[in-house]
């Protein structure tokens, strides 16, 4: 079945570095289409798209938020995304959906640490992607130095279709380069911008460079035949320019959105074949799971089936959201987006219907710190737990671990402005006041060398599961590897299989209480009995075998490290290469440029969670710090971290045995 596009529709994300003016864009589009009457204001938390209580006391969205209008004919489903690094997670769930983006930069600014965050999101899927450069009319504005830094920092494939006219206080709009005739009129400035869109393009084509080379231009017709084939294919990035509080530059980002940007690809007669890449809670409706649909239909009153779960679950309502607003619409259509109500199961990633028009995850967001909830008096203890239920349901990187018999509850967060929006929800929906516990760094285990794990539970009887592993460590940022080399007819497949899926849930904690990763895991001997073996014995067996090796061969500790790339005055540079050698930092020779020291290298997160707010006072503000994860790496020898196991350590295993047969037999 070949998918073919729906040409009316685009599915959009709006990205952005946090203050680059992302939601003042969102809410101009709106204004302008005819969407809304009156535009909201992000100072005044008046906007239409920031209606969670802390976005509009803080000024920042920290949810994705799914609103829709028409211009020209063309229905746009836009997700304003989270623009802070704290909220990444958003950001990777909308990006699973969108067929285009349009990233927006401050042309103050320029290109900052999230700006490279999301731009590498979007090259890993290939999605086409218009860059938007606000805030012209800003003190400071730089459209060339921005150009500069993004062909630097983002792609060389990046070229201008717009000359701005003006800047800063003189800052009157853009003018378009692919109008016919605009040479003869034009200034040396617009000329300037002309060269560097007909450059990219001509790189793009052997005869359109021979061309190029030889009369030094490009036709204009040529320039508008291509762009939008180029764009759709990701092999160029149009640079647009605005100022989006004073609604200069939205109109032709709204066609060129429609125009260059491309339709949805959907296949019609195919089965249903969807996403849920959000979930809300409605007062009236209860859950609402946002889906996108890549082919097929749903209605209201269809069963569906979800195959991540493996049940069916029938719809009330299925609805159009704009912003705060929305409509039973009773029916989606592949290539569409909407609010389906009714899924009670419903959670963030599952797959509806099948899986195979559905495109793959992309991981951003790795929380690296975990921190402990408490509640203010214990008769609140019960609504906490089933809050933070609630909300690892709509975010299920916070990874609520609730540890029912020492009545403590962990999460895992992103950063401190994700802590400050969770105390302000917790709060505000649900009346509770919770405190957090300073954030601690989450550490992994791997294998310190190679041996040998074995376990014969054989007792109590009822019981029959011999094991023998084989476990080594793997190479960095290899996750667990398992495999078997034991004949089926030494082990039954089906308890095989039991293994194997009991394997990565029992490396979960390790001799620290940490999850152990970077490892290698061969069954080599296995034994059931043909009376006494239960399929769930092997389960039992597994974590007991996997422990035996693991506390023979020890284990070493990793922590999360973070590349740096940071840009400060030179008279500032001994300081922070001083505080950087004291955090167990490694960089490269730093480069001076204009007066400016840039250092690029890798630091601990476990040492440097202070380190931005220092970084602003030892630069009196003049600096920029760029951080990105870098993946785990072997911990220094002197230091020690543990974490408090949940349930029995298998290593004690009469004790383990008993409490896991009580909690099957419970079951």
């Amino acid at each position: 079945m070949e998918p073919n596009a729906s040409t009316h529709i685009r599915n959009i994300g709006i990205f952005a570095h946090v203050d680059a003016g992302k939601t003042t864009t969102t809410e101009q589009i709106l204004f302008h289409s005819g969407r809304i009457r009156s535009l909201g204001s992000v100072d005044a938390g008046t906007s239409q798209t920031d209606f969670l209580e802390v976005e509009r006391s803080r000024g920042i969205s920290v949810r994705a938020a799914a609103t829709r209008f028409t211009w020209q004919g063309v229905t746009i489903n836009l997700v304003d995304t989270p623009g802070h690094v704290d909220f990444l997670s958003e950001v990777e769930r909308s990006l699973r959906v969108m067929d285009g983006a349009v990233l927006i930069l401050s042309a103050v600014e320029g290109v900052q640490a999230q700006t490279e965050v999301i731009w590498h999101a979007l090259r890993e899927r290939n999605i086409p992607t218009l860059i938007y450069v606000n805030k012209l009319d800003r003190i400071g504005a730089d459209p060339i130095g921005t150009i500069q830094q993004i062909k630097r920092l983002l792609s060389n494939q990046a070229a201008p279709v717009q000359a701005p006219l003006g800047i800063e206080d003189s800052f009157s709009g853009a003018v378009s380069l692919l109008v016919s005739g605009i040479s003869g009129s034009e200034t040396e400035e617009a000329q300037r911008y002309l060269q560097l869109l007909e450059e990219a393009v001509a790189e793009q084509d052997e005869s359109l460079l021979l061309q190029y080379l030889d009369s030094g231009t490009l036709p204009k017709a040529e320039l508008n035949q291509l762009l939008p084939a180029l764009t759709q294919r990701g092999e160029l990035f149009p640079i647009l320019f605005g100022a989006s509080n004073r609604g200069i530059g939205i109109e032709p980002l709204m066609q060129a959105m429609i125009t260059l940007l491309p339709p949805p690809q959907i296949v019609s007669d195919g089965p249903v074949s969807g996403v849920v890449f959000r979930i809300e809670r409605d007062a009236a409706m209860g859950r609402i799971a946002y889906v996108r649909l890549y082919s097929g239909v749903i209605r209201n009153r269809d069963s569906v089936y979800n195959e991540t779960q493996q049940i069916e679950e029938k719809i009330t309502q299925i609805r159009k959201i704009d912003g705060q607003k929305a409509e039973d619409v009773g029916l989606l259509a592949a290539g569409d987006i909407a609010a389906v109500c009714g899924w009670t199961q419903a959670r963030i990633g599952d797959i509806i219907g099948s899986a195979e028009f559905v495109p793959g995850e992309t991981r951003m967001a790795v929380p690296l710190l975990t921190v402990q909830v408490r509640w203010s008096n214990e008769a609140e203890y019960p609504a906490v737990v089933a809050a933070l239920h609630e909300l690892a349901d709509e975010d299920p990187l916070l990874d609520l671990q609730w540890l029912q018999e020492q009545r403590e509850l962990h999460l895992k967060v992103m950063g401190p402005i994700q802590i400050e929006v969770l105390t302000h929800v917790l709060n505000n929906r649900y009346g509770l006041k919770a405190e957090f516990d300073q954030p601690s760094v989450i550490y992994k285990e791997t294998p310190a060398q190679s041996g040998e794990g074995f376990i014969a539970y054989t007792m109590p009887k009822p019981c029959w599961a011999i094991l023998r592993f084989h476990i080594e460590p793997g190479e960095r940022g290899s996750g667990i590897t398992f495999s078997s080399v034991v004949r089926s007819e030494r082990l039954l497949d089906r308890y095989q299989n039991e293994v194997a899926r009991s394997v990565p849930e029992a490396l979960q904690q390790g001799l620290f209480g940490w999850e152990v990763t970077d490892i290698k895991v061969t069954l080599v001997e296995g034994e059931h009995h043909v009376w006494h073996t239960h399929p769930l014995d092997f389960a039992v067996a597994t974590p007991m075998g996997i422990m035996d090796g693991l506390s023979r061969i020890g284990v070493k500790l990793l922590e999360p490290m973070l590349s740096f790339r940071l840009s400060a005055p030179e008279e500032t540079g001994g300081k922070l290469m001083n505080e950087l050698i004291l955090m167990r930092g490694e960089f490269d020779t730093p480069v001076v440029r204009q007066e400016r020291m840039e250092i690029e290298g890798i630091i601990p997160v476990a040492t440097s969670l202070e380190f931005p707010a220092r970084f602003g006072s030892l630069t009196k503000g003049r600096g920029a710090l760029a951080t990105f994860f870098a993946g785990y790496r072997e911990c220094p020898p002197d230091v020690k971290a543990e974490r408090v196991r949940r349930g029995v350590n298998p290593l004690d295993q009469s004790k383990y045995i008993l409490a896991v047969r009580n909690a099957l037999s419970s079951s």
